[in-house]
């Protein structure tokens, strides 16, 4: 029989569910080895600078010692300097002083700040103003060195006495907020006005206590702290510095 009329072999039939072999694999490996070899390589590079730094340091120790010494005396005068500004921060606070005037021609929120310099000015460390919108009867807030916490409330007058008196409706907001939210030990009035007599009786009932014009001028004026020139404040929570 000639070759040409020899039955073909039927083709060897593919198993079912065999799949081809991935041809990426062998690349997939290549590039794993590679980035091996790299991160091997960065190593031992970063290990050899580490070493030639830390020899080149101990070779060249008194460049660490005149780095040092540099640094300390960097760090003193910082430190000094530190220690002067805090050492003119007080002396200027206790040498405040604001005379009525001065306080008649301020801004209703420079007046805040002028009475929380004042409560800084006697000890309370921790003065801050937080008058504005939703301050909720509290302008000026500060502890007393006695442990005391102070809450108050500032009304400014720019025509001083001949403006609108303190009533007792500004009494009631501070009485309704003062305790209840901002747990006041003290709660006062500050104004360069006057207050009404009403207002002044309902203080009284209410334990809150009312800095006048006349009370405001001694302590702005003078050295005295506040809780001197108010009646019937409450005893101290502990020893003070001042006691």
């Amino acid at each position: 029989m000639s070759a040409p009329a020899r039955r073909r072999r039927p083709a060897r039939k593919r198993r079912a569910g065999a799949r081809p072999r991935p041809r990426t694999s062998g690349k997939r490996r290549q590039r794993e080895n590679e980035q091996l070899i790299g991160i091997v390589v960065a190593g031992l590079v970063g290990a050899g600078l580490v070493v030639s730094a830390v020899n080149w340091l101990l070779a060249n120790w008194w460049l660490l010692v005149i780095l040092g010494v540099t640094a300390a005396g960097a760090g003193s005068v910082w430190l000094h300097q530190r220690q002067q500004r805090a050492r003119w921060d007080a002396v200027q606070a206790q040498a405040l002083r604001y005379a009525m005037p001065h306080l008649d021609a301020l801004h209703h929120s420079r007046f805040e700040d002028a009475v929380r310099d004042l409560m800084f000015r006697d000890g309370c460390r921790d003065a801050v103003r937080v008058g504005g919108g939703g301050d909720q009867g509290a302008d000026v807030k500060a502890t007393d060195p006695y442990g005391r916490l102070w809450v108050i409330q500032c009304k400014h007058r720019r025509q001083g006495l001949a403006g609108s008196a303190v009533g007792t409706p500004d009494l009631q907001v501070l009485n309704g907020t003062a305790r209840p939210v901002h747990h006041a030990d003290i709660a006062v009035i500050v104004t360069n006005g006057r207050v009404t007599a009403p207002a002044v009786t309902f203080a009284q009932q209410q334990r809150l206590h009312v800095a006048d014009r006349h009370t405001l001028a001694a302590w702005a004026s003078g050295s005295r702290p506040l809780w001197e020139l108010l009646p019937a404040v409450p005893r101290p929570r502990k020893p003070g510095a001042l006691s």
